[in-house]
């Protein structure tokens, strides 16, 4: 049953992703309850996460039934046993767990996307260091992006900032709480020969009280990509998004120039966006036409492109 699954699923997304010359997409999603399974293919890898759930075996069981799963995935798509890399995960995790370790191995190697190249870990982390889902979305940035003051909050390993320097934006100001993932951020520009610390900044800070110090028209587009909830301790408030985000989007407004373009998106699929409050000229709910043929069906995530 799994066997034919994914094999269907493999043959028809592989045919999409090399008509787009995409090395790195998601071939399954928990399609048969019985194998709660995200598999994600990144270059001659594969990344499996398995759901965790009651399943009723015992852990040698499981064991053997996993075995069992991983050579049915090598005998489809192309990838070696030793290339399987294996995590568990909550179903209902969201872009918090990405600051999560759960080990120490530090194997990271560059994949390529649209033409631009990525670090990423298949190891140490929940994530990845590059989120699939919002391929698109990076595309639609790079395209608006020349000449213009660019920001990148909750950055997390800077895809948007590669992607906006890319598309030569006049200033790219990347920002995230982290400084394990500012770093990543700043190896993946350097990856793409792209870094230029006259008009690349990375900043070390907390988003909410971040937005607070910016003056009117800083930037010309923002992206911004909150996790659900974050309480860390290097935060002087918690966030919730649903709660936070119109005083987040509006500071955010304040800070971007008339005219200008925020991208903002988030994981919580209960979210419901308080228009009314929202001082923009515009918004737009982009999230089917951010959807990639990967996740058709598939999105946990809103996005949407606001007009200031």
């Amino acid at each position: 049953m799994f066997q034919n699954r994914l094999l269907k699923v493999y043959k028809h997304k592989s045919k999409q992703a090399s008509r787009q010359n995409i090395s790195c997409y998601r071939v399954y999603d928990h399609d048969l309850p019985e194998f709660p399974f995200c598999i994600e293919l990144y270059d001659d890898k594969v990344y499996l996460a398995e759901y965790l759930r009651r399943h009723g075996m015992s852990d040698e069981e499981h064991e053997q039934w996993l075995e069992e799963c991983i050579e049915v995935i090598c005998g489809i798509l192309p990838v070696d046993d030793a290339n399987v890399y294996i995590k568990q995960r909550k179903r209902k995790s969201n872009r918090l767990d990405q600051y999560e370790k759960t080990d120490t191995k530090a194997e990271y190697f560059s994949v390529a996307e649209q033409g631009l190249q990525f670090l990423v870990n298949l190891t140490d982390y929940l994530d990845t260091g590059l989120f699939l889902d919002h391929r698109i979305t990076r595309q639609m940035v790079r395209n608006e992006c020349k000449d213009k003051r660019v920001l990148n909050l909750f950055a997390y390993t800077g895809s948007f900032s590669v992607y906006a320097a890319a598309g030569e934006a006049a200033s790219v100001t990347t920002v995230d709480l982290s400084k394990t993932y500012l770093t990543w951020a700043e190896q993946n520009l350097e990856l793409n020969n792209l870094k230029d610390d006259t008009k690349h900044f990375f900043v070390h800070a907390d988003v909410k009280q971040y937005l607070k110090t910016l003056p009117p028209d800083s930037f010309d587009l923002v992206i911004i990509d909150p996790p659900t909830f974050s309480n860390s301790k290097r935060m002087k408030d918690f966030l919730d998004i649903q709660r936070d985000h119109v005083e987040l989007l509006n500071d955010l407004i304040g800070a971007t120039t008339p005219g200008g373009t925020i991208y903002f998106s988030t994981n919580f699929t209960r979210f419901i966006l308080d228009k009314e409050a929202i001082k923009a000229s515009d918004i737009k709910d982009i999230t089917r036409a951010t959807t990639p043929f990967d996740f058709e069906g598939k999105l946990k995530r809103w996005c949407y492109k606001i007009s200031v």
